[in-house]
């Protein structure tokens, strides 16, 4: 994850930013695939963490049924991403900690802000976390 600023979709944004506020009092989860490195689809994936509104962990069948489609769509993971529904959207130790794909964007949404949702992205490794910052892409469709 070397890039200096991450374009995603205004499309795949909503998504997350929908899933996020569906489930307020609970940390959601999924993955974000990619077609030649744009980020084009949203899996959103069952939180099967013991205390879902203290973290996330990604439901392990729900994770492999979403790698399956990406590959059958022709798609990489591109990012994994999780809400935190009453802190800011920086990784906490658990989440580095946990961080198993070093290749991969971390998106990190916030739901303790007032009025406004806050997400950053960050490139997760060696129990450090270096924030990548995002830019809203507008589709050309």
């Amino acid at each position: 994850m070397q890039a200096e600023e991450i374009r995603i979709p205004r499309k795949i944004i909503n998504q997350l930013l929908h899933h996020a506020q569906q489930f307020p009092d609970s940390e959601v989860c999924g993955l974000i695939g990619a077609r030649q490195g744009v980020p084009v689809s949203c899996y959103p994936v069952k939180n099967a963490a013991e205390r879902p509104a203290r973290r996330f962990l990604l439901d392990g069948r729900q994770q492999i049924d979403a790698m399956k489609k990406m590959r059958d769509r022709g798609e990489q993971l591109y990012a994994i991403y999780h809400s935190h529904p009453t802190t800011a959207a920086m990784p906490s130790r658990t989440d580095l900690e946990m961080a198993a794909y070093p290749e991969v964007l971390y998106l990190i949404i916030s739901l303790n802000t007032k009025g406004v949702l806050e997400m950053r992205g960050f490139s997760l490794s060696d129990n450090a976390a270096r924030e990548i910052p995002l830019c809203l892409a507008e589709e050309d469709h």
